[in-house]
């Protein structure tokens, strides 16, 4: 509050105008920035931590035949290369044929294009499901969990297993994960890299030419 304090001479100097003295008190702010500060602790809703489920790779050594145990019809396997490069094959791999390995790239029309083809009717599915959300057709807690019971029901959706090389970059790995995410693929795992992976590479870049090298006869 503020205060007017008027300075009295005594009445010795007549004519002349009293001097006034403006004293603010601010006492009564700080109760008042405190209940602002209490009133917003209590009111606001501090964001929730968002995380990503990924599966990393076992300690366990696993060999290249048990990590190719998944359903040829739904792997997808993506590698990670150097300088930018992404490639992927689907099933099991042909070592016999370097054009199964197939070159993609991080854009809208490569990756996600292939992820979102091969999972269409689980991205449609889940659109609806937001669609319904946003006109509040479900309560937070009914969308979460029809969403868990679409994942656990998926029969035909991509397995999608990611692996990266040396000379891939981590930007590369997060671009990735992101698409995992844009595209609803609910399975997907971070495996290591097999000699098998190595040689598919090889091959690709020497045009088939390591096909002659295989050894048949086992």
């Amino acid at each position: 509050m503020a205060e007017v304090q008027a300075k009295d001479n005594g009445g010795k100097e007549k004519g002349k105008q009293k001097k006034m003295t403006i004293r603010v008190d601010f006492t009564p702010m700080v109760d008042m920035n405190m209940l602002l500060i209490t009133f917003f602790m209590l009111c606001t809703s501090l964001s929730k931590p968002q995380t990503m489920e990924i599966s990393m790779p076992s300690n366990d050594k696993v060999t290249e035949e048990e990590q190719n145990k998944v359903q040829a019809s739904r792997a997808i396997t993506v590698i990670l290369g150097g300088d930018n490069q992404l490639f992927y094959y689907t099933g099991e791999p042909n070592y016999e044929d370097y054009n199964s390995l197939k070159e993609t790239s991080y854009d809208a029309d490569g990756l996600r294009e292939l992820l979102l083809n091969r999972n269409r009717e689980v991205v449609t599915e889940m659109n609806q499901l937001k669609k319904d959300k946003a006109e509040h057709k479900l309560t937070e807690e009914q969308y979460d969990e029809k969403v868990k019971e679409l994942r656990q029901s998926e029969k035909t959706s991509p397995i999608v297993m990611i692996k990266a090389s040396d000379d891939a970059s981590y930007k590369n790995l997060i671009d990735v994960l992101d698409e995992m995410q844009i595209c609803n693929i609910s399975k997907y795992a971070i495996v290591d890299m097999t000699e098998g992976d190595t040689f598919l590479l090889d091959n690709l870049a020497s045009k088939g030419e390591l096909t002659k090298n295989i050894d048949r006869s086992k």
